[in-house]
């Protein structure tokens, strides 16, 4: 068996492009690996022994005979292993188990307290991880390690929280709290770039190799993917939109700049400006549903009012599509990728968001063809974070990094 808890047995390249090869082209017979691969068959007939051994791939069924004997053909045993994948968001934690295929078997939701401390939120998602080792069969199917994709600025070589706004926490060794807890390996990454890496393997960026994930909630922020990979930059900011100025006059941001992206699309922008209009007395059937107490209004109550014909809500939706509009016409003349997918509350609000942000990007882009660029709202749904956090777990099993 592969000694749980380490992957340093796999780290190797001919096992690793092995085991992918298996991953994507499988049932595959030995003879097929080597002819695609170019590694001799010894070598693919040894490591394929080693895999056997490890319970990571399994004998399928007898392939077609080119005139000799039927092949053995080969496929990833996906239910041997369990995989972890947890979001922490700025209000709530969720998380998955998964198989190697990425089948998420378990789900875990949790709310996040108003102001947590470093130690409660900590707590929080250990919390989290054991409802769902609790609820995997562990004896049969044994823990590979656990993803997590953390809101914020995240040091994903050190495993590192580095700053997460919305929970005014700073500098916490996630990987390393979480790997003494559990004794199993741990990858740390921010939620959006997770989040595109999981549309990468499961989600409306498979086999595109440039396209970013925009997430519009809380906060705003981008996952890049550049030529088949995820781009972090050199100090982990790549993708940050949510603070990219749009308005230089604009209203203060929590990061401490005026006229942010974030300050003018994101959730709590959007109930900030309702709330100000209903205390300046503006007709609004949301004043009505909260009965004049505007800390009661939710994102799902103005999309809401939309549906149901009120001028303000739809007039509050449309700016921030049109903000999101510049942000993302600015993204597709900087990267010009083929794709844009949204996701979160905001992005959920349908035509109400998206067509002034379809019709803004028209107005901005440059060419005809960035003009035209697919904006589209993911799939994944509410786990969508926490399969792409499961998915770093596998990203490093199937497609370890070489030093």
């Amino acid at each position: 068996m592969i000694q749980v808890g380490s992957f340093r047995w796999m780290k190797t390249l001919n096992k690793s492009t092995i085991l992918n090869m298996i991953r994507l082209h499988g049932p595959i017979s030995r003879a097929e690996i080597a002819k695609m691969t170019k590694l001799t068959p010894p070598t693919v007939t040894n490591i394929v022994g080693e895999l056997l051994e490890s319970n990571l791939v399994i004998e399928a069924e007898l392939g077609e005979s080119t005139g000799g004997r039927k092949p053995i053909m080969l496929k990833i045993n996906a239910d041997a292993f369990t995989v972890i994948g947890i979001y922490a968001g700025a209000k709530r934690i969720r998380g998955v188990a998964a198989n190697l295929e990425g089948e998420v078997q378990h789900t875990v939701h949790v709310e996040i307290p108003p102001e947590p401390t470093e130690e409660a939120f900590v707590d929080l998602v250990q919390g989290a991880i054991r409802q769902l080792l609790d609820r995997a069969d562990l004896q049969t199917r044994p823990c590979l390690g656990i993803g997590v994709g953390m809101h914020g600025l995240v040091d994903t070589e050190k495993g590192v929280s580095i700053f997460a706004p919305n929970l005014n926490i700073r500098d916490l060794p996630l990987k390393d709290r979480l790997e003494q807890a559990f004794q199993l390996p741990v990858e740390v990454e921010n939620d959006v770039r997770a989040l595109a890496l999981g549309e990468s393997w499961f989600g409306l960026g498979k086999d595109i190799a440039d396209f970013i994930c925009v997430h519009v909630g809380t906060g705003i922020g981008a996952g890049i993917i550049l030529n088949n990979e995820l781009y972090r930059g050199p100090s982990f900011t790549a993708g940050e939109i949510g603070h990219t100025t749009i308005d230089l006059n604009g209203p203060k941001c929590g990061c401490g700049n005026v006229g942010c992206l974030e300050a003018l699309a994101a959730g709590p922008a959007i109930l900030y400006r309702v709330r100000e209009a209903i205390r300046q007395g503006r007709s609004t059937v949301l004043a009505e549903w909260v009965n004049g107490e505007t800390e009661r209004l939710t994102g799902e109550m103005v999309h809401l009012a939309a549906q149901q014909g009120d001028e303000l809500a739809i007039e509050v939706l449309a700016d921030a599509g049109r903000y999101l509009g510049i942000g993302l016409a600015n993204l597709i003349n900087t990267l010009n990728p083929s794709r844009i997918i949204l996701s979160g509350g905001v992005a959920r609000a349908g035509h109400f968001v998206l067509e002034p942000l379809q019709q803004t990007v028209k107005e901005r882009a440059l060419s005809a063809a960035a003009k035209d660029v697919a904006i589209m709202c993911s799939r994944l749904g509410d786990n969508g974070a926490a399969i792409g956090a499961m998915t770093l777990v596998l990203q490093d099993l199937f497609m370890p990094s070489y030093a």
